[in-house]
């Protein structure tokens, strides 16, 4: 069919844009050969009509939507610019994939930002993989060279270019990382170190910042990394290529000069003597105003030039000599110049320039570069001219003389730039002969600017040749992939770039002519431009411009460009004064007399093919003229181009998607110029040209097999039924052809027969949806048709019934209505009665009170008017009454006064006198009388007198006697006082109780707080106390199954510790093998080579080893078996015990916690084990050597760790047998002293009342002299009883029960007391308890404080013997590690004795108690004679009276007898047991044998012996497994024989936690002198070793099958749909179809490989335990292989495949349930391939976000994210996963707590090793020797 066809309604084509390039459009119509226009709507929503003048003039198709942002641009149906724009742009802004490949070339665009995607495990993952197989990468570019590097045998190349800032710096940075990673020798591990270091120096001298890149290279640069014939790096060399020296003297606006300027300037205070200071007061930096780079330190980035340099051998006399050139050329530049006249003698004054006397830079650059300062003032300002004759000097002008000055610092830079690439040469050097090499090309890529001079021209020729090389190449391998299909074909035109070569390098070409115009005296640009045009003009790609004569145009490859001729013979020439020269040669310092002697640059390093200089051509004598920079150029550029042309090249072509340098942002011009200049389109239009797409046979059946009926399907010929299917498609022919294994289509049609195969799968989803849709609609007729008529059905009886019940309720109505309207009007007359009887009451009540009202009112009324009246009446009668009063005293007053005058005038009359004495005598004589009475009574008083004075003295004694009464009764007061204060006590008792709370709160946080400082395990330990106490206390139901819960999650912690532990010393154990047996290798190499000593090494120079010791030393882990260095050790001895660290004595991990009966812990046998391990290397050995700091680290650790665990231990038993609260002491005394004394009191009180009453009676005084006597001595008694009394209160003891029995207080204050007493025993509690804490708290700081002098005596020491270590000779290392043992050893002995006298005086009195005893059943009657213990030579032998009862005539005792040095030989016998002989013999017979041995030897006590048998077992296994690690039986039989070893010795050891399931026999037949639990440990790392070696040899079978079993394998073939693809050398999943395996399922191969070695493994007899844990390991290598291949293969990301590799694992899935092994837990390693399977058919809505993350739990959130990002539909039919969904379960995602930022897993990583104890029921004394074993020195006993 033609293309136009394809031209029709809705077809999406492609229209130049002026923005965008090219937009996307639809077709609004047909197209017809007969249109001269076609309509199309853009994306942009315009219609436009194009005009259609021939077929060429018609759009570009666009590629169908699953072809959207495939791997390789050669895939694409239509190859055209704007499909490769559209791919890349896709993939770089929507999928953030930064590689494509197109072809034999990788495209890399520059992201502008960090990506993850360089680590280590990505370069595992391409290691081995074919260019294709993976997604697109630079790593991927690499292996392919390696590959062929070590399959073609022959040089690669890899070829970097791109416009600056495109990123090709970093691309060849990460090519020689990848191949320094996988080419790294295991003998020199620094030479790829220094191949990687030379990156900084060279960045920092050769790159600079510019406005299109922060970190350009302004030069190219070659670099070969060299391989022997084992292919590891045995060194590198690198050439440059034309350096940008003008950058140094000149900068455009924001740029810079090079780095290491500004990094010296950051660096001025560490160098002051260079005198430099910032960047912006020099003229050569300042010149760009851009100083910093955005994001970069330049002191930081000194010292990691600095850090590169010493790496790479340059001295510090060579560094700092290097610094202060560099400094001088910055100095130079602040060199200025003044106009001056200069005066010579018998001339005329001339004009010229002169240097300030005082200029400081100039005496700075003298006194840097150690020169005479005059001379060089004198010739930076004078010129020497030579003619036939004379010699002249001419003064230069100022403009000249800067010139000068800066051609003579660009002069200088040049050359410490080439001495510094000649030093990293010598550096990279290798003494051995390389074999080959790959080269990689970090070359400038096509450059045009504005202005564009003769740096840009020379980089175009660079690009022109190099554009020639790589289409020659892509032609070649397009012609050959021709050839080799057996296809016809036509030459390819392609486009040659050999005349504009020709034009620039030919004979009078413009370079001849730009070297001719150099040699002429008065040369100018504007004679060499006249020149060229005359010469030139008749180059097709030579034109002049249109304006101007300073310039010429070239039509490169790429673009043309035109050229300003303004510099050209200049720079061509690049002079620079010879007198100056000679200054400089005449310096005293030797790097600067170094870098200006001829003779230094003829140095070259030896042993090495190319001259490994800057591209620089030497001189072959000195007359000769100087050659000029663009023959040089010229000549490395041939130079170059025969050694790339002499390699297998590859293409790297890297673009720069912007100018603004934002991450991410892609703009279409830019990057279509770069497509266009890096030979990318060129590529695609060569692949276009010729048959682009091509498809193997098997393939394109299975895509295109719906084209052709079953009887058209020839099975055994698919070729001949591809042939049927395009004859039905395709009518021309001449569009594809048919090759030998696959099909070749012309451009286009792959993507018509795709629009036929979606026609076709559209026409069957008609035809299917059709039928189905009849088959539902009828169905739902069917149904809805049964359904109305049961609808019906029940309707109508649903009417009836209603209608029925509709009557009844009628009928019932009406009654309820007749009875409810009756009882209505009941109800309303029987309200309306109610109404009126209550109408009526109320108003006749309130008409009677109205009237009682009234009445009331009436009868008050009178009441008042009657008290009114009455009142009234009173009032008139009181006023008449007083009026008349007052009348009666005026007359009465009258009749008074008148009276009174009266008796006035009588009163003076004699008779009135005569009245009043009548009676006088009478009285005086009565009063005679009683005067004398009087007397008489007065002589009486005086008597009564005297006896009155007498009783005063009497009662001032009793006053006196009464005041002590009142003291005694104030003291009776104070004592009510202080009861009274004990009642207060008592409310602030109450208070105290919360400060009490609060206080011991406080001093638990205290505790807390101490115990974080000591250790985290304490506080853990003190918790869980507390909550047992809770628990214990609050006795609440289910605590037991709570406790059981809570220690089963302590175990699991413990295990998982133990794991990561053991994980850690395992994976320590296997890089000591590795070492070991690498020295091994050493030692045989050494003695075929027939060398005496070992390599000596420098500093700069270490070996493996070394790195691998300073890994041990530097690394993080925590307690692998003691390999952690002393700083683990101290500060994990700090840590807090906790319930991890019980023993719980868990089956399975027994031989990690083995209990033994001398104390010897499993620390102890990991150091027998290492001491065993060094002892087994030789002592002349560099790793023995290396190994003594590493032992006495480790021995140090196991010590330190033994102390901690008998700490611990101790701490636990503290914490079990804590003790309990003490009870209060009984308070019986105190009461009863307190009652006594208030007894007392009562009597007191009494007696006071006595006396009282004695007084009044008057016989007080006797009374009162008793009582005082009796209180004397009662007070006196009672004093001390009060002190006592004071002192009970003082210690708050519970006294208040004065308080209950005092007659003074209440029931309530009883009651007060009695909680007073509660409270108090509970705070008596709490203080006991805290004082019990404290107690123990302060002695575990005691301890710890002791503990911690030790383990800094400890550390002195060791760091002392560290220090010998590392700086004394071998002997002083043995010595300082031998005093060491004796140390130790003594300790240790001195311990035991101690030990041995408890143990003895334990003994002894056991003994005297046993005599006691012995003596009392003697007395009691018991005889004792027929069971009597006898000491015969130290041991107990039991003689009883009975019988003994024997099997057979001779009982063996189990245990073989042989001879002093018959060891090696019993050993040579056993371990040189074929497997296949091994196989038919008792499983494990060997260990039993050997163990059998060691029961002799324990049987005769012979410690020497025993050593000597199991050492030289232990050195000949590691013999026989070194020299057979790659024999799987070999490995096999020896891994379960060791394993039964370590079980029996176990079985035997006497260890009560290994004979639980011991027969009596076993049990007597234990170990009973030897403790032989460090060989134990010794042996289990051997186990482990051999496991390790079994696991390998199983991943190695395999490797090659887990990824066509699991990614590619299709049960039904062709169900996965595969899409078109470019298969430009990148063969498919079917492609394993015509493999010589096609025959067989790759799952069925797999299952079948792990079926055979499971099989030999239970041959063999290995332990059931660790079969699981090797397929466990197993399973998960195969998990991570296969999904690091699926997270970086596209093709396999969608829903059919799947389906598929669901399906496949499921097999893996049943294996383990067959094989009856740990199900679960090598299930689980699946887990994560399972999940991205289930993710892949998982729906991919919004709804679907949370089921998602949930589902996928095994896989990390980038693993997830990646998956859907990788998500591409294989038909047209699927979608694409929405962005916005992969941003939702982004989001989602990141809610997870341990989120992982890995993508790729570690295929390398181990689990560790568990190897649980299994004991054995066979009997030793059955055991026999075969005679196939040859062991006729072991007898049986």
């Amino acid at each position: 069919m033609s293309a136009v066809e394809l031209y029709t309604k809705g077809t999406q084509v492609w229209i130049p844009h002026a923005e965008i390039v090219w937009e996307a459009a639809e077709l609004l119509e047909d197209y017809t050969l007969s249109k001269k226009s076609i309509s199309v709507f853009t994306a942009s929503k315009e219609t436009k009509v194009l005009t259609i003048k021939t077929e060429n003039d018609l759009p570009y198709l666009m590629n169908p939507r699953i072809l959207l942002g495939e791997n390789d641009l050669t895939a694409l149906s239509y190859l055209h610019e704007p499909a490769v724009l559209n791919n890349l742009q896709y993939r770089f802004c929507q999928k953030n994939y930064i590689y494509t490949y197109c072809g034999i070339v990788l495209v890399a665009i520059n992201p502008y930002t960090e990506l993850p995607i360089y680590n280590i495990d990505t370069i595992q993952t391409y290691r081995g993989q074919s260019l294709g197989n993976l997604d697109p990468h630079v790593f991927a570019v690499a292996e392919e060279a390696f590959t062929k590097l070590e399959r073609e045998q022959r040089d690669q190349s890899i070829i970097v270019s791109g416009e600056s800032g495109a990123g090709k710096t970093v691309s060849a940075k990460y090519t020689m990382r990848y191949f320094a990673t996988v080419g790294g020798s295991t003998t020199e591990t620094q030479v790829e170190k220094k191949v990687l270091a030379s990156s900084p120096i060279m960045e920092a001298i050769g790159n600079a910042k510019t406005t299109r890149n922060d970190n350009s290279s302004r030069f190219g640069k070659f670099i070969e990394l060299q391989f022997n014939k084992q292919f590891h790096i045995i060194g590198a060399s690198m050439r440059t290529y034309l350096l940008e020296k003008s950058r140094v003297v000149f900068q455009a606006p924001d740029e810079r000069n090079y780095h290491i300027f500004y990094q010296l300037c950051s660096a001025a205070k560490k160098l002051p003597h260079l005198q430099l200071d910032h960047q912006s007061k020099f003229h050569y930096l300042n010149q760009g105003n851009s100083p910093t780079v955005a994001g970069v330190d330049d002191s930081k980035e000194f010292e990691e030039t600095v850090i590169a340099l010493n790496l790479l051998g340059f001295s510090e006399k060579e560094q700092d000599d290097m610094f202060k050139i560099i400094a001088s050329i910055i100095h130079i530049g602040n060199i200025e110049f003044t106009d001056s006249i200069i005066k010579v003698e018998n001339e005329q004054d001339q004009e010229g320039c002169a240097i300030k006397q005082n200029d400081k830079h100039l005496q700075i650059v003298s006194n840097l570069l150690e020169i005479d300062e005059k001379e060089m003032r004198e010739w930076l300002c004078t010129r020497k001219l030579i003619s036939m004759r004379d010699v002249y000097l001419k003064p230069m002008s100022v403009q000249d003389a800067t010139t000068a000055r800066d051609a003579l610092a660009k002069h200088i830079y040049s050359a410490l730039f080439n001495w510094v690439v000649l030093m990293i040469n010598r550096t990279l050097e290798s003494e051995v002969q390389r074999h080959r090499f790959i080269g990689v090309l970090d070359i400038y890529g096509f450059e045009t600017f504005e202005i564009n001079s003769f740096e840009q021209f020379c980089i175009n020729y660079a690009n022109e040749k190099l554009q020639q090389q790589f289409n020659l190449h892509v032609f070649k391998l397009e012609q050959e992939e021709y050839i080799r299909e057996g296809i016809e074909w036509k030459m390819i035109e392609f486009y040659d770039n050999q005349p504009c070569i020709d034009l620039i390098e030919a004979k009078l070409g413009i370079l001849d002519l730009l070297d001719e115009e150099c040699k002429m005296p008065r040369g100018t640009d504007s004679s060499w431009t006249e020149k060229l045009y005359g010469k030139c003009s008749k180059y097709p790609h030579f034109s002049k411009p249109r304006f101007g004569t300073s310039a010429f145009v070239v039509n490169h490859f790429a673009d043309k460009v035109q050229y300003e001729s303004d510099g050209f013979l200049e720079k061509n020439k690049d002079t620079v004064i010879e007198e100056q020269i000679n200054v400089i040669r005449c310096s005293t310092n030797d790097l600067v007399r170094k870098l200006f002697n001829p003779e230094s640059q003829k140095l070259a390093p030896p042993r090495t093919k190319l001259k490994v200089i800057s591209a620089k051509p030497m001189p072959s004598t000195q007359k000769t003229h100087k050659q000029s920079v663009c023959s040089q150029f010229r000549d490395s550029l041939n130079k170059l181009m025969t050694t790339l042309n002499a390699t297998t090249p590859h293409y790297v072509r890297c673009i720069k998607p912007n100018d603004s340098k934002a991450a991410f942002e892609y703009e279409p011009k830019r990057a279509v110029q770069q497509l266009r200049a890096c030979g990318v389109l060129e590529t695609i239009r060569l692949s276009s040209a010729g048959f682009p797409s091509r498809w193997t046979y098997i393939d394109f059946f299975y895509r295109y097999r719906v084209f052709c009926k079953s009887r058209d399907i020839i099975k055994t010929d698919i070729k001949k039924t591809c042939e049927v299917i395009l004859k039905k498609c395709i009518k021309d022919s001449s569009t594809y052809q048919f090759g030998k294994t696959m099909i070749f289509f012309r451009a286009g049609q792959v993507a018509y027969l795709e629009k036929l195969r979606a026609d076709k799968l559209k026409e069957c989803c008609i035809m299917m949806q059709k039928t189905v849709r009849m088959f539902i609609c009828r169905k739902k007729y069917l149904r809805i048709r049964k359904s109305a008529a049961l609808i019906q059905r029940y309707g109508r009886g649903v009417l009836v019934r209603r209608l029925a019940q509709e009557i009844r309720r009628t009928r019932a109505s009406i009654k309820i209505q007749k009875y409810v309207r009756g009882w209505l009007k009941r109800i309303q007359y029987q309200r309306l009665r109610r109404s009126i009887l209550g109408i009526q009451t109320r108003a006749r009540g309130f008409m009677a009170r109205l009237k009682f009202l009234r009445l009331k009112q009436n009868a008050a009324a009178i009441v008042i008017q009657k008290h009114v009246r009455g009142w009234l009446a009173r009032r008139s009668y009181k006023e008449k009454i007083r009026k008349i009063i007052i009348c009666q005293s005026a007359i009465r007053r009258y009749l008074a006064r008148r009276q009174y005058k009266k008796l006035k005038i009588e009163a003076r009359s004699i008779e009135h006198v005569k009245t009043l004495n009548k009676g006088l005598e009478n009285k005086i004589i009565s009063l005679q009388q009683r005067i004398e009475g009087l007397n008489k009574t007065n002589s009486e008083l005086k008597g009564y007198q005297n006896e009155v004075h007498d009783l005063k003295l009497k009662l001032q004694s009793f006053k006196s006697k009464e005041l002590e009464i009142k003291n005694l009764n104030n003291l009776l007061i104070e004592k009510n006082k202080l009861i009274e204060k004990l009642e207060a006590d008592i409310k602030t008792e109450r208070d105290e109780k919360m400060d009490l709370i609060n206080e011991q709160d406080r001093i638990k946080q205290d505790i807390e707080n101490q115990q974080k400082l000591w250790s985290q395990e304490t506080a853990k330990l003190r918790e869980e106390l507390e909550n047992m106490n809770e628990i214990v206390r609050a006795n609440e139901k289910g605590a037991e199954e709570n406790l059981k819960v809570r220690l089963e999650e302590e175990k699991l912690l413990i295990i998982n510790e133990t794991d990561s532990d053991r994980e850690a010393y395992q994976r320590l154990l296997n890089e000591y093998h590795n070492l070991e047996q690498y020295c091994e290798e050493l030692k045989s190499q050494i003695k075929v080579q027939g060398y005496q000593g070992l390599h000596k090494r420098n500093i700069s120079d270490l070996s493996s080893i070394s790195a691998i010791d300073e890994v041990l030393l530097t690394a993080n882990v925590p307690e692998d078996y003691g390999y952690g260095s002393v700083r683990s050790t101290v500060s994990n001895s700090s840590a807090r015990e906790r319930l991890e660290d019980v023993n719980w004595k868990v089956e399975g991990t027994s031989e990690n916690h083995t209990p033994s009966t001398s104390d010897t812990t499993t620390n102890q046998e990991v150091e027998a084990s290492i001491e065993q391990q060094i002892i087994d290397v030789e002592p002349s050995s560099d790793l023995t050597k290396a190994d003594v700091s590493l032992v006495i680290r480790l021995q140090h650790k196991l010590s330190t760790s033994e102390r901690e665990r008998l700490r611990i231990q101790k701490r636990l038993d503290e914490l079990d047998l804590s003790p309990k609260v003490e009870k209060a002491k009984t308070e019986a005394e105190y009461l009863a002293r307190i009652s006594e004394m208030e007894l007392i009191n009562s009597q007191l009180n009494e007696q006071l009342i006595d006396l009282q009453n004695s007084i009044k009676e008057g016989n007080g005084l006797q009374q009162l002299h008793k009582q005082l006597a009796t209180a004397q001595n009662e007070l006196q008694r009672r004093s001390e009883e009060i002190i006592q009394l004071k002192s009970i209160l003082a210690e708050q003891t519970n006294n208040m029960k004065t308080i209950l029995n005092s007659k003074t207080h209440t029931g309530t204050h009883g009651e007060l007391a009695q909680a007073y007493e509660t409270q108090k025993t509970i705070n008596k509690q709490l203080e006991l308890e805290i004082q019990d804490e404290k107690a123990k708290y302060l002695a575990y700081e005691k301890e710890l404080k002791l503990e911690i002098e030790k383990l800094q005596e400890d550390n002195d020491r060791q760091q002392r013997i560290l220090s010998a270590n590392l700086l004394g000779s071998g002997q002083t290392q043995e010595m300082a590690f031998m005093q060491f043992e004796i140390n130790r050893l003594t300790t240790e002995n001195l311990d035991l004795r101690d030990r041995i006298d408890s143990i003895n005086e334990n003994l002894r009195k056991f003994k005297k108690r046993e005599k006691l005893l012995l003596k009392k059943l003697k007395e009691a009657g018991f005889d004792l004679a027929n069971d009597t213990h006898i000491k015969t030579n130290g041991a107990v032998i039991t003689s009883r009276n009975e019988p003994t009862i024997r099997k057979k005539d001779r009982a063996y005792l189990g245990m073989f007898s042989f001879k002093q040095g018959d060891e090696n030989i019993i050993m040579k016998q056993l371990l040189n047991i074929k497997p296949r002989t091994a196989v038919t013999l008792l499983p494990g017979l060997p260990a039993y044998i050997i163990f059998m041995c060691v029961r002799y030897t324990d049987y005769i006590n012979d410690e020497e012996k025993v050593k000597l048998l199991l050492s030289s077992f232990s050195n000949s296994l590691k013999k026989i497994i070194r020299k057979r690690l790659s024999d799987f039986e070999t490995t096999a039989l020896w891994l379960s024989n060791v394993v039964r070893l370590i079980f029996t010795m176990k079985q035997y050891s006497g260890e009560k936690a290994f004979q639980t399931n011991n027969t009596p026999k076993q049990n007597d037949q234990c170990l009973r002198n030897f403790d032989l639990s460090e060989y134990r440990q010794v042996f289990t790392d051997h186990t482990i070793w051999i496991y390790q070696g079994v696991v390998k040899n199983i991943r190695e079978k395999i490797q090659s099958l887990i990824v066509p079993a699991i990614l590619e394998h299709e049960e039904i073939p062709g169900i996965s749909g595969n899409k078109p693809s470019g298969s430009r050398s990148r063969l498919g999943s079917s492609s394993s179809i015509n493999s010589p395996t096609g025959s067989q399922k790759p799952t069925t191969l797999l299952l079948q490989e792990l079926t055979n070695h499971h099989k030999i493994l239970c041959y063999y007899g290995v332990d059931a335990g660790i079969i699981s844990q090797i397929f466990q390991q197993i399973y998960y290598f195969m998990c991570a292989t296969s999904l690091n291949n699926l997270l970086l293969r596209k093709e396999l990301c969608h829903w059919s495949k799947g389906l598929q590799i669901r399906h496949n694992l499921s097999h893996l899935e049943m294996w383990p349930r067959e094989k009856n092994l740990d199900e679960a837990a090598i299930q689980s390693k699946l887990q994560p391939i399972i999940q991205a399977a289930q993710l892949l058919q998982a729906r991919k809505s919004k709804e679907d976000v949370e089921s998602i993350c949930e589902m996928c739990s095994a896989l990390t959130p980038p693993q997830i994210c990646k998956i859907l990002n990788l998500y591409t539909p294989v038909d047209e039919f699927e979608k694409r996963v929405p962005s916005d969904f992969i941003k939702q379960v982004h989001a989602k995602l990141q809610e997870r707590q341990d989120n992982a930022d890995h993508v790729l897993l570690d295929v390398n990583h181990h689990y560790s090793v568990r190897i649980a104890f299994t004991p054995s029921d066979i009997c030793l004394e059955d055991i026999e020797i075969p005679e196939s074993i040859n062991l006729p020195m072991l007898v049986k006993l």
